[in-house]
Parts: C-alpha cells; structure tokens; sequence
C-alpha cells in the first residue's frame, strides 16, 4: 500500500467525496513527508484508512525512517500471550517498542477497547506517546462516544492531533457491486 497505489481520484463518486479522499491523501502525504504531532483518521470501513497509514509508514521506509505498524487487534492479542511460559517476546520489551516508537500507527482503533484491561493498556500507550509529543498515526471506525473519553481527549486535541473524518464509502462494496452489475449486463446481453 502506497500512495502510488492509493485511488483518490474515485471518478464514481460525487464531488463532495471526492475532494474528501484528495485532502486525505494530501494529509498523509504531508505527514510522511514531515511527520509532527498526531494523524488520525475516522471513517467507515474500507473508506482508505488503513491504505493511507500503511502508505505513511512505506514512504517512511522508502526514506530509511523508522516506523512501525500495529493492528491494536493483534497488538492486544500479543500483548496476552507475553504472560505465557512459553513466550520469546517479554511483555515489557514489547509494550516499550509500542510506546517509544519514532513514528507508530495504530491501526483498527477502537472496538477492541471493550475490557478494562484493553482500555487500560491502549491508554498507556495513547497518553505516554501524547505527553511525549510523538508522531502518530490512527485509523478508527469508532465514532466520538463509541470512545474512552481520556482517549479522546488526546485525539481531539487540536494542539497536537489533525482528526480527518473520511466521507468515502467503502471502496471494496463499490468494486464488487459494479462487477455484479456488470455482470447481470454481460448475462442479459449474451441470452
């Protein structure tokens, strides 16, 4: 996932939606290019997000920077499995690696946030990253009060964080119900 590979430009979609992805896509192209404070990125599933982020951190590796990309799904699941016997990773070396991060992405934010403990540790990482100033990147299809209120507090934070909420349906939906229809033409024009 690049930003080559990234289609901002959706000619199917109206203009309103359209002029949303191209300022996303300029958000995270600015913010690879300079990475400062806090991206986050809201919006519904297969809207980009995720594209976006991995392309940040691509462009970030193309450069020789460091970044780092966290699904927050496996990073808890990982997280879990540091306290088995027969684990290779200690859970303090893989909790500071997150924390401490040059540039971190957390991917997939919010639903996975329903146990204390989950709740707990995401804040961890969110409030030490946000007092520490470090650049970050976020993706979420969690609305405002589907959020921890500490947690959202650190993301609206205009002083550190850019909240981009993105307007575009999902790409992939799109893709598939044009080849249906497509499809269905194909059918009634060969019978």
């Amino acid at each position: 996932m690049t930003f080559d590979s990234f289609d901002w430009k959706r000619v199917n979609l109206p203009l309103e939606q359209r002029e949303n992805l191209d300022k996303a896509f300029h958000l995270a192209l600015d913010f690879a290019s300079s990475p400062e404070g806090w991206l986050v990125f809201q919006g519904d599933n297969g809207c980009g997000k995720t594209h976006l982020a991995a392309a940040i951190v691509n462009y970030r590796y193309q450069s020789k920077q460091p970044a780092l990309f966290i699904v927050v799904p496996d990073f808890l699941d990982h997280l879990r499995s540091t306290f088995s016997p027969e684990s290779k990773t200690s859970y303090d070396q893989l909790f500071e690696s997150v924390k401490n991060a040059p540039l971190l992405v957390l991917d997939d934010f919010g639903k996975q946030t329903t146990t204390p403990w989950a709740q707990e540790k995401l804040y961890q990482v969110i409030n030490y990253r946000y007092n520490a100033q470090l650049p970050t990147v976020i993706t979420t299809n969690s609305s405002a009060d589907e959020l921890d209120s500490p947690i959202l507090s650190r993301f609206a934070d205009q002083q550190l964080s850019t909240l981009f909420t993105i307007i575009a349906p999902d790409y992939f939906a799109g893709r598939h119900s044009q080849k249906r229809s497509s499809r269905s033409g194909q059918k009634g024009s060969q019978g």
